[in-house]
This record gives C-alpha cells, sequence and structure tokens, in this order.
C-alpha cells in the first residue's frame, strides 16, 4: 500500500497529467487510499475531468469530489440558455434517446431523469452534456431498466 503523501503525490502528477487542468486550482489530500479534491474551476468539465483522473491513479479507493465551479463572467448562462444548449447537444448524439430523457435546469445545475434500457446511453447523455458553458454540476439520475428474458425471446422471434 503507498503512503499517503505518495498517493497524494500521484494524484497531483495525475491532474497535473491533464491538459484541461492547472495543478494551481485543485488541492489534494490523501488518507489510507481516500484522496478529497478541493479548490475551484471555472467549468463543470474541469471538474469532472479532475475526479476522473484521481479515480484512475493506482492505490485510489475512494474520491471526495470538493471542487466548486465558478463561471466566469463571460460565461454565466440563464438556465433557458443552458437547456437550450442540451436540446442541441442531444440532437447531435445519435445514442440520446431524447423521447426518454427529462431535463430540468436549476442555477446552473443539470438534473437528468428518465428511465433506459442500456449504461452506454446513460453515460452518453451526461457526455453530451457535460462540456457546456455555463453548467455548475450534473445529477445523473437516469435509470437503467434491463429487458426481462422473455422480452429478449419475443424481440428475436419476431
Amino acid at each position: 500500500m503507498k503512503s499517503n503523501e505518495e498517493l497524494q503525490k500521484n494524484v497531483v502528477d495525475a491532474i497535473n497529467w491533464e491538459p484541461l487542468l492547472k495543478a494551481a486550482e485543485i488541492g489534494v489530500m490523501a488518507n489510507k487510499g481516500l484522496v478529497t479534491l478541493t479548490g475551484s474551476v471555472n467549468t463543470y468539465a474541469k471538474k469532472a475531468e479532475a475526479e476522473q483522473a484521481a479515480k484512475n491513479v493506482a492505490g485510489v479507493r475512494t474520491v471526495i469530489e470538493d471542487i466548486k465551479v465558478v463561471c466566469n463572467t463571460k460565461d454565466k448562462r440563464t438556465d433557458a440558455e443552458i437547456l437550450n444548449a442540451i436540446e442541441t447537444a442531444f440532437m447531435w448524439h445519435w445514442d440520446t434517446p431524447t423521447e426518454k430523457i427529462s431535463v430540468m435546469v436549476e442555477n446552473g445545475w443539470v438534473f437528468l431523469s428518465g428511465e433506459l434500457e442500456w449504461n452506454y446511453q446513460k453515460e452518453a447523455t451526461k457526455n453530451a452534456v457535460n462540456n457546456l458553458i455555463g453548467i455548475t454540476g450534473i445529477s445523473n439520475n437516469i435509470k437503467i431498466t434491463s429487458l426481462s428474458k422473455n422480452t429478449i425471446k419475443e424481440k428475436t422471434l419476431k
């Protein structure tokens, strides 16, 4: 098992390796495999990238992400503008079944809900929104409903 200092250094190195991130923006603390990320960034994409970089480091068991998204004045968007951008983004992604997804935006925070058959659709839906300007967070509450064996048989027999 890595020491706390070694794990902290490895996570900082992983964050520094990502071109989207600046090390000065994000603080890292490590304790027995638990890594806490703190600080502020100007886009949700940077926040998500920092969390993913930390999760990919060997020895990290859990990531507590306490990074705030503080949009620059020029990047601020109204909830209506964000919702319009999401609708446009969904139109450009074939793997996002828009008829089964509900979107709500409140103070820049995006709430996704609905029921889909495949996890890749849930991830694709979140990824379609991830890089939009003005978003401060995403709650992906989409549920996966697996097909029953009878449904699969019926679909293959027809």
